[in-house]
């Protein structure tokens, strides 16, 4: 995914909104390869609390994580009103448990503010930039520094 911040001000971007820990976030639509409805994750031992286990995705192996508990904004117990999206995270797909996807909205660089200095450190390594859309704002979330050890693998 390119740089939002660094592209040209009238640069068109498509982006998947979404409901996490009661929050609105959006991700570029080109790192979402499906959206599908939850399906229960078998857990694995010593794992972050943010991972809520495995899944078998039409043969593969799927880690599923909690984004709300990942985000620090509380854990998410699941139901079938929940979804998992489906992303590209470096050469890996890694579910990502949310509370409900809403629309893909259409943005030009220049319409997205850079994260405010007052988030908490972590919270804002993992947020792009702000995007006032009517009288919401949407977090512009980082797929790819959402697990540590891929976003190692990927510097």
């Amino acid at each position: 995914m390119s740089d939002p911040l660094n592209t040209p001000e009238d640069a068109q971007q498509e982006l998947m909104a979404f409901m996490a820990g009661g929050q609105e976030f959006c991700v570029d639509i080109m790192a979402i390869r499906e959206i599908r409805g939850w399906t229960a994750a078998t857990p694995l031992p010593k794992t972050p609390g943010y991972m809520k286990g495995v899944i078998n995705l039409r043969g593969t192996i799927l880690p599923i994580l909690d984004l709300s508990a990942r985000l620090g904004l509380g854990t998410c117990e699941p139901s079938g009103r929940n979804v998992i999206m489906v992303v590209q995270i470096a050469n890996r797909s890694v579910g990502l448990l949310v509370d409900s996807v809403s629309e893909i909205i259409m943005v030009k660089a220049n319409e997205i503010q850079p994260a405010p200095s007052v988030a908490m450190d972590e919270m804002k390594a993992l947020i792009m930039g702000i995007i006032p859309v009517g009288q919401r704002l949407l977090s512009l979330l980082d797929v790819n520094l959402v697990l540590p050890e891929i976003e190692v693998e990927a510097a």
